[in-house]
This record gives structure tokens, C-alpha cells and sequence, in this order.
């Protein structure tokens, strides 16, 4: 079962057919006792960093331990972002502090909000990445992480800078893209998530 958290701040409905495309069950849920069950953890998100902490207080704790379990897990968009320390545009707000790092403003001189469709350059060995290097997908946002240690970035994409797409350290996982909303390619990232071993 794919459970994705319902913390109030995520297009859930979007995440959850891109699951159901590839044959998955999923349930869109806030209970802690179901979310602590879950094998596969999905943390979706739109909107503004500080909003998004603050309805994920009551989930800090299930989160890291299904986190130090080492049971998959992936957050999308603001789903990466708010899995940093912190973030500029809620400078007073800590993230979930999973992925040392800070997100950031996108630098001034680019076009804001960064939305459309970029090319996915895949940087280190990553499951969930396999077979979608210099894929398309489809990108929101107006912050971007910058990560401590350039060793978890599993994929950047060209927007004028670097912009990291992806990070990943053992079963934890995290898109700047939207998955969900890029066709085959991103179709292909679920897969290779929910095929990931237990």
C-alpha cells in the first residue's frame, strides 16, 4: 500500500492517480496509527514552507521513524523542500531536518516562478531515477534546495543555475518536479519507487 500524508498542504489528489496509473492502491490519509503502518510514504506539497510545518507538526515523529526504519520514502515539490533545515522564505521555521541543506530563493535575473518543462540530468547512481536520465519533467516553484553535501543530489536541471531535481540517501527520496504531471517518464519514477525492496 502506498500511503500519502494528508497534512493539508499537498495537491494529494494529483500524486494519488499517478499511483493508480501504474495499478497501485493508495490511500490518502492523517492518521498517525495508519501512516506508522505504511511501507511506502509519499509527502506531496504546494504552497508556502512555514504553512506546510506547521500542519506537519503531529507527523514530525512518524515520519523520522519511518525514515531510521529505512522504508521508502518520497517527497514532491514543497515535499523536498520542507525535508531540509530550513528554508529563506520562512527563515524562523525549522524543516523536518532529514537532508542537511537549506532552500532557497531562486537567484534574481530568472524567471519566477520556474514552471514549465526541463531536462533531467541524473548525477549519481539513483533507483528511482533509473532509466528517466535526460527525460523531461515538468517543474512549479519558486525555491530551490541547496543541500550541505553535494552527495545526496541525484539529479539537477538547467534553469539558468544548477537547480537540484532530486536527492537521495538510502530509502529516502525527494523530487523538485512534479512526477506526477510528466507523462511516461514520470509514470516511470513511481514505478521505480513502489518496485523498491522492503
Amino acid at each position: 500500500m502506498i500511503t500519502i500524508i494528508d497534512y493539508k498542504s499537498g495537491n494529494l489528489k494529483s500524486i494519488s492517480n499517478g499511483f493508480k496509473k501504474i495499478g497501485c492502491d493508495v490511500e490518502i490519509t492523517s492518521s498517525i496509527e495508519k501512516i506508522a503502518d505504511s511501507d511506502y510514504l509519499v509527502l506531496p506539497g504546494v504552497g508556502a514552507f512555514g504553512s506546510a510545518m506547521e500542519n506537519l507538526e503531529e507527523f514530525k515523529k512518524v515520519i523520522h521513524e519511518h525514515v531510521d526504519d529505512d522504508k521508502p520514502f518520497l517527497g514532491v515539490c514543497l515535499g523536498q523542500q520542507v525535508l531540509m533545515d530550513s528554508s529563506e522564505e520562512s527563515p524562523d521555521v525549522d524543516g523536518l531536518k532529514l537532508f542537511e541543506g537549506h532552500a532557497c530563493y531562486l537567484p534574481e535575473g530568472l524567471k519566477i516562478p520556474h514552471m514549465g518543462w526541463n531536462k533531467l540530468d541524473v548525477v549519481k547512481k539513483c533507483p528511482i531515477l533509473e532509466g528517466v536520465d535526460k527525460e523531461y519533467f515538468y517543474f512549479v516553484h519558486s525555491y530551490h534546495v541547496v543541500p550541505d553535501n553535494d552527495e545526496i543530489i541525484a539529479g539537477t536541471c538547467d534553469y539558468g543555475i544548477d537547480v537540484v531535481a532530486a536527492l537521495s540517501r538510502n530509502n529516502l527520496f525527494s523530487t523538485q518536479f512534479h512526477p506526477e504531471k510528466s507523462g511516461v517518464a514520470g509514470l516511470k519514477i513511481l514505478k521505480n519507487f513502489v518496485n523498491l525492496e522492503l
